[in-house]
């Protein structure tokens, strides 16, 4: 099956789940993780009407991105990957959304360069729920520690959690994850309603599915797109 195809299929099943979840079928995002693919690869995904992208690590996002994002100006970058500081100035030019902020000294990094460039840039607090994933807040004291750090940075904006459910094929343990990753959200948006937190960004190509169903409004899919690396 064509990237065009495979993302059609995808796109309809999205949208499928998201109605059956009681939900309009645009209110879960989808987007096609590009890591390891091609820019001929990307953009035949962006022709099938692909808009958000994924990228894991900084250096291959710096090399295909930004000839895409100037040809293509309807398109949108975020980063999902583990982000090291050093990599900050790099990447934050080229996205909209770094999803996986895990700690205080990214933050604070991400606020020293965004300020710099008077860039404004949306942000996830990665939340680790499976002991597959190494990266990710792993309480909600930290969590809470974050958010009022957050308070008094005017260029990083908040807007909601990203977390990785279990590679495996027990449905109440991934379940259990995307449960876990929507509590979480319940709790900050009661203890901090300055902030807008509205995207719950859960679901792979293998559980998508029961990601939505569990609330997820931002689900990323590579493989069931662009096929195995």
């Amino acid at each position: 099956m064509s990237i065009y195809d495979s993302f059609s299929k995808v796109r309809d099943e999205v949208a499928a789940c998201a109605l059956a979840s009681g939900r309009k079928e645009d209110d879960v995002q989808l987007m096609a993780v590009s890591k390891f693919h091609s820019q001929q690869e990307i953009e035949e995904a962006i022709n099938a009407g692909a808009t958000l992208f994924g990228e894991n690590r900084v250096q291959e996002a710096a090399e295909k991105f930004p000839y895409l994002l100037d040809k293509f100006p309807q398109i949108r970058l975020h980063q999902i990957g583990s982000l090291q500081r050093n990599k900050v100035k790099t990447i934050l030019p080229l996205v909209t959304c770094v999803q996986s902020v895990d700690r205080m000294e990214l933050i604070n990094e991400m606020e020293k360069i965004a300020d710099n460039s008077d860039r404004h840039v949306e942000i996830l607090l990665e939340y680790h729920t499976a002991e597959d994933s190494k990266s990710g807040f792993v309480n909600y004291d930290d969590v809470f520690a974050a958010l009022e750090g957050l308070k008094s940075c005017g260029h990083l904006h908040p807007v909601g959690f990203m977390t990785m459910a279990p590679f495996c094929d027990d449905e109440k343990a991934i379940r259990a994850s995307f449960i876990q990753l929507r509590n979480i959200m319940d709790k900050a948006k009661s203890d901090f309603p300055e902030f807008d937190f509205s995207v719950l960004s859960m679901g792979m190509s293998g559980d998508y599915k029961i990601a939505i169903e569990e609330g997820s409004t931002l689900v990323r899919i590579g493989t069931a797109i662009f096929g195995p690396r």
